[in-house]
């Protein structure tokens, strides 16, 4: 075996963990990074990072009820998650405050909350395991719960992306034509919070986010249409969550973070050389015109 495929081949061949793990990555590339292109576009970018902290609350109670146990923790980060989201559209509607403020609240309220619920019966590793996850010790029901949401995401995103599309770009239309404008906004944030739980097991509260908005950020430095986006994006994390995992393994680093770095690097790259509006395109085309 060479040295090549010693280095990328081994350790997925070898160890199931890292197989499982690999999986994982890949279908929570599926379902997430198609949401964070519709976040991009629609400039709600921080509620992403806001769902994804007010899952902590309803997963530590979850633990606490039934300790570390998968289909507990998730329901309860599911209606955690739905609470903080609810509470803060009532807020915004109710006072002049916008809403990503309300979001920003809420969402710290609710870390601190998780935290404080943890602390009153968990150890500083089950602090850390719902902070940071763990994607190596992704197993089955896991796996499969994150494969279900990534199907489900898909086939929801297909039968909605023309009203999504429109909401998101024209709200005022839809609404003056009957479209389904709350209807589509609601289900945008149940698939979103749908699939911050089901990355919570594999990356945790801090880092599920990550894989679902960089990808997608930096897709919008390449291509315009959003189809070409999400493809884009999704290949990205997909790419993203194998590096990171093969990073991790050999320079024995913990994988949520090593995954979230690689998309933090490909983010970099894009926003330097991307073809659509990249820093170091946009100078070259500059200096282009002015040497006309």
């Amino acid at each position: 075996m060479s040295l090549l495929e010693t280095i990328l081949w081994q350790p997925f061949a070898e160890f199931a963990f890292m197989r499982r793990a690999l999986v994982a990555t890949l279908a929570l590339s599926l379902g997430c990074a198609p949401i964070g292109c519709i976040l991009v576009l629609r400039r709600m970018s921080l509620v992403g990072d806001a769902m994804a902290h007010a899952v902590l609350p309803g997963a530590a109670a979850g633990f606490l009820l039934a300790g570390m146990s998968l289909p507990a923790m998730s329901l309860g980060g599911f209606v955690a998650a739905l609470a903080v989201a609810l509470a803060a559209g009532f807020v915004t509607r109710a006072t002049p405050q916008r809403e990503d403020a309300s979001f920003a609240a809420f969402y710290l309220i609710a870390l601190a909350l998780g935290v404080l619920l943890v602390s009153l019966r968990g150890s500083q590793v089950d602090l850390m395991h719902m902070l940071f996850g763990s994607v190596l010790a992704v197993d089955d029901a896991a796996l499969l719960q994150i494969a279900a949401v990534a199907s489900l995401t898909v086939y929801a995103l297909a039968l909605m992306v023309r009203p999504l599309v429109l909401e998101s770009f024209d709200p005022g239309f839809l609404r003056s034509v009957g479209g389904p404008g709350t209807r589509v906004h609601m289900l945008l944030l149940v698939l979103l919070v749908a699939n911050l739980v089901s990355a919570f097991q594999a990356l945790g509260t801090l880092m599920a986010v990550g894989l679902m908005m960089l990808p997608a950020a930096s897709a919008r430095f390449w291509v315009t249409s959003l189809p070409a986006m999400a493809a884009l994006a999704v290949a990205m994390g997909a790419v993203s969550g194998a590096v990171g995992l093969l990073l991790s393994y050999h320079a024995e680093l913990p994988s949520g973070p090593c995954i979230v770095l690689v998309c933090g690097a490909s983010y970099i790259v894009s926003v330097l050389f991307g073809a659509r509006d990249g820093i170091v395109v946009r100078r070259l085309q500059a200096h282009s015109h002015r040497a006309r």
